[in-house]
């Protein structure tokens, strides 16, 4: 997948917005106030951040060498994904885990807000 790709498949979720609050070449999707992704345009090879429910982090981890603690977060709830050799199914559903949680995360008055638009 490419930056793109991933772009077009986040903004397709409710509530979603981009931005580039730390500089102009990381991209933050958030789901109403808060980040669910992050990712690096001009890195190479592309790779994503995204949160993480900690047990299943641990896994990910031990079985993908591609997925490790994301820098610079709190790398119990974040990991760094680099998505070269990892098959589309998976980054799918990284992302969609990720907007889960995070969406989760919000108060119920926004939940209701956000499914009702």
């Amino acid at each position: 997948m490419d930056a793109n790709e991933i772009l077009d498949y986040c903004l397709t979720k409710k509530a979603v917005t981009e931005s580039f609050p730390f500089d102009n070449e990381t991209l933050v999707l958030k789901v109403d106030t808060k980040m669910f992704l992050l990712m690096g345009l001009e890195r190479q090879p592309l790779s994503i951040n995204v949160k993480t429910d900690p047990e299943w982090s641990a896994e990910l981890r031990e079985q993908y060498p591609q997925i490790t603690g994301a820098y610079h977060m709190n790398k119990t709830h974040w990991n760094s994904v680099y998505l070269d050799g990892l098959k589309r199914d998976l980054i799918l559903k990284l992302i969609d885990h990720s907007y889960d949680l995070v969406f989760k995360s919000l108060t119920k008055k926004v939940q209701h807000t956000i499914n009702n638009s």
